[in-house]
């Protein structure tokens, strides 16, 4: 497919043969002249050439390249400079097959100005006016919280006034509600000196930086001075800030005195089109920043290749200039200057977990939010996951579960429960009682259930599964799929088996497990088909033993036929419930001659109790 291609445009043809051999950007264009895919690479030859000259597994991958039609490029002095101008490229093209951020978007900051008396605010606009600007907080309510406490602490102003020594010194500010309840000093007129202002403004910095401990022993120290000097009402004011600023910090996730300043990756990658990354900023012990990107995967890009995207998009949108940053497994491109640990163990894996947490936790929260809003679109994403998970052919959208009761050998039942679009449905459940074999033999019971259960859907005309899972493994399997090899089924429908531990999915023929994700979404659906499988079995098990012990008590019981003991099942269910009946009820069932002599026999000491 490649070759022909090649063939098709002399042009391409020519321009990958004269590709340089340094870093850069490459772009593709279909048809329509529209830019379909942005690259780097390290070398520009190499790289693209890869594209042609090889046989594609991928099948997006082979159908980019089918639909390429002419490239052009951009050379670079580094590798870095390759993965920066390949960030604003694909931001501005938009191109279809490349992995795109799905959130981005404009957090939140807090910033402080650069002006005479400078204000602090909330912002989403960043301008490079000369003030300082702190966050980004993902949670409006967070920095909310952080503006509250400052104003509790410091009198800053609040008004855009353009305060400056000739504004106060014609007289043109008036003092507002703000100085008279004491939440402003009179910036307007001049009633604060600006010394006495700045010292406002450097212990905000200090919380802002996160830098709290500092400041906490700069108060107690002022709060300590001024309670020598018999200062008291002063001292208290210091004391409530004390109190205030301790309490905010220790809301704060404090993480290791012995840890300083690091940057946190945390993955969460359950094999899905959707890949979360955490990222966290660690300051002397205390997480002072954290955000979760969510990229979409195009072409099966790797974990390392998804961490370059996230580093700098977090160093472009957030400022962050990285020293040693932490991960689970390093990027897939060298970068200078920065170390990277993959801990074992210790605070810093502890810190890395708790980053992996909050990435899966978006996961979680965005699948609640898709559920609630969407259902639709939550159902068909569990249903492709599940589609891609056990390499089926259609979306599993009608799933059937098998599984054997046999208790103690004797009255071997079989359940089959159904799920539709990953949800049970119960009015579809079946149960089976087995009757051709003899003595607790799983494997053959399993070979009569299925034959029984496709045998009659067949006969009926009713819609078979896309998916059918056996609980037993690889025994139990096997002997499903021989059940349906014998109906003319083997092939049509798919089937697996599950091993005793759930991370264990069989294949017909095959001897190799398939290990699910212990996060993944299809395998909270296989735990909850198994337990709706194991449960469904187990009570109609008990439900048939509690049968059987009542038959054989009534059944010894004169005058009283095989009808009238099946009625007697199906409205008591135990002889325990039987035995403590009125007459007046039994007689409602069985009418009042048989009633009397029921409940005399039941009271005999030679009938058993039944303890069912």
């Amino acid at each position: 497919m490649s070759l022909e291609h090649l063939k098709k445009s002399d042009a391409l043809k020519e321009k990958i043969a004269i590709l340089p051999d340094t870093p850069g950007v490459y772009m593709y264009f279909d048809a329509a002249g529209t830019v379909i895919y942005v690259g780097k690479a390290k070398n520009l030859k190499r790289r693209v050439s890869s594209y042609f000259n090889r046989r594609h597994d991928n099948v997006r991958t082979a159908l980019l390249v089918r639909n390429i039609v002419d490239m052009k490029y951009i050379v670079v002095p580094t590798e870095q400079d390759a993965l920066n101008l390949e960030n604003s490229m694909i931001k501005e093209y938009q191109p279809r097959y490349n992995v795109l951020l799905k959130d981005d978007k404009s957090y939140p900051w807090i910033a402080v100005t650069n002006e005479m008396y400078p204000r602090v605010f909330l912002t989403r606009n960043r301008v490079k006016d000369g003030s300082r600007y702190y966050g980004p907080y993902t949670n409006t309510g967070v920095a909310r919280t952080v503006l509250e406490l400052i104003a509790k602490l410091y009198p800053v102003r609040t008004c855009r006034l353009p305060i400056t020594p000739e504004y106060i010194a014609k007289g043109k500010g008036r003092l507002c509600l703000q100085y008279h309840i004491k939440k402003c000093r009179g910036c307007c007129t001049g009633e604060i000196d600006r010394d006495t202002y700045a010292a406002y403004i450097d212990r905000i910095r200090l919380i802002l930086r996160g830098e709290t401990g500092e400041l906490l022993e700069y108060l107690r120290s002022e709060m300590e001075n001024l309670a020598a000097e018999l200062r008291f009402e002063e001292a208290q004011e210091l004391k409530e800030k004390y109190r205030l600023l301790e309490n905010y910090r220790s809301r704060s996730v404090i993480v290791s005195q012995t840890i300083n300043d690091v940057d946190v990756f945390g993955i969460d990658d359950d094999g899905s089109a959707d890949v979360y990354i955490n990222y966290m900023h660690v300051r002397r012990g205390a997480v002072v920043g954290s955000v979760t990107l969510r990229y979409r995967r195009s072409l099966d890009e790797s974990r390392p290749q998804l961490l370059e995207y996230a580093m700098d998009e977090v160093r472009r949108s957030l400022g962050a200039v990285y020293d040693e940053v932490i991960v689970a497994e390093p990027p897939a491109m060298d970068m200078p200057g920065i170390t990277f640990t993959i801990p074992q163990r210790g605070d810093k894996a502890k810190l890395l977990e708790v980053s992996v947490r909050n990435a899966r936790q978006n996961r979680i929260d965005d699948l609640k939010h898709m559920e609630r809003h969407d259902p639709e679109a939550r159902t068909e994403k569990l249903l492709e996951r599940m589609k891609a998970d056990f390499q089926l052919a259609e979306l599993p959208v009608h799933i059937e579960c098998f599984d054997n009761s046999n208790i103690q050998g004797t009255n071997p039942v079989a359940s089959c429960v159904v799920f539709r679009n990953g949800r049970p449905a119960k009015r579809d459940y079946r149960h089976f009682n087995i009757k051709t074999v003899e003595g607790p033999d799983d494997f053959a019971s399993m070979r009569e259930v299925i034959t029984r259960r496709y045998s009659r859907l067949m006969q009926e005309g009713e819609e078979l599964p896309q998916l059918i899972i056996v609980d037993g493994g690889k025994g139990q399997l096997s002997s499903a799929v021989e059940a349906l090899d014998e109906i003319g089924l083997k092939g049509k429908i798919a089937i697996v088996g599950i091993a005793k531990r759930l991370e264990e999915i069989y294949f017909p023929g095959d001897s190799v497990p398939l290990y699910i994700d212990k996060n993944s979404e299809t395998l909270r659906v296989v735990q909850h088909l198994r337990d709706e499988a194991h449960r469904f079995g187990i009570t109609h098990h008990r439900n048939r033993r509690s049968k059987n012990a009542i038959g054989s008590e009534l059944d010894n019981i004169k005058g009283i036929g095989p009808k009238t003991v099946e009625a007697l099942l199906g409205h008591f269910r135990s002889v325990k419930r039987l035995r403590e009946a009125s007459i007046d009820d039994i007689a409602a069932i069985t009418g009042p001659a048989k009633a009397k002599i029921i409940a005399e026999a039941l009271k005999s000491p030679d009938n058993p109790a039944d303890n069912q």
